[in-house]
């Protein structure tokens, strides 16, 4: 199954989360589409939930099922505890922190710019959206991208850096200072929901 490229607000709605980080799509309609709209009763099972809670990471972090269930399984590698290590890692992929960084509006968005070329880590160029960041790692705008206005509009835009990470405006690079905390992570996401659904 390929990654979701279809509308976004519409996805939100069903799930009752933003997924672009705005909270714009739930304001207008707060209620699931549909013909019925807020008047849909529907009561889901325990599946349903789990089902629910794991697409909601999953639409949120914009992975496919594959990469999803691989990272997954990753964490479960490592010592602690599997869901928070699975947000952990879903946390040090390279576009998210290009868009925690505030490079760029959406994650969505942050993708775009490490697939075509525009970011650096440590100085070198790297385009792949998954790359995972170790602590320490510097990300930074390549210097053929520094005058891009989508950039730009981005940090000015921007208001909250989270604690681990470092954010410089003038050089337009960041750093990944450690690992993040449950507590720094997605509220809305129960994560013990989604370790029942792998566990079926």
């Amino acid at each position: 199954m390929s990654r979701y490229t279809g509308p976004v607000w519409k996805k939100s709605r069903r799930l009752g989360i933003s997924l672009t980080g705005t909270g714009k799509e739930l304001e207008k309609r707060p209620y699931a589409p549909g013909q019925h709209g807020p008047n849909q009763r529907r009561k889901l099972s325990e599946y349903g939930l789990q089902l629910q809670e794991k697409q909601k990471l999953r639409f949120m972090y914009g992975i496919n099922e594959r990469q999803f269930r691989n990272l997954f399984d990753q964490a479960g590698k490592m010592k602690g505890i599997h869901g928070e290590n699975f947000m952990i890692l879903l946390e040090s992929r390279l576009d998210n922190l290009v868009y925690r960084l505030g490079l760029a509006r959406t994650r969505r968005q942050a993708r775009q710019l490490v697939n075509h070329g525009h970011i650096t880590v440590d100085g070198s160029r790297v385009d792949i959206p998954s790359y995972r960041v170790a602590p320490g790692q510097v990300i930074g705008v390549r210097e053929k991208s520094l005058n891009l206005d989508i950039i730009k509009e981005s940090v000015e835009v921007n208001n909250f850096v989270p604690e681990y990470v470092t954010f410089d405006a003038e050089k337009l690079e960041g750093t990944y200072t450690r690992l993040p905390e449950r507590s720094e992570l997605p509220a809305e996401i129960n994560e013990p929901l989604i370790v029942e659904f792998y566990s079926r």
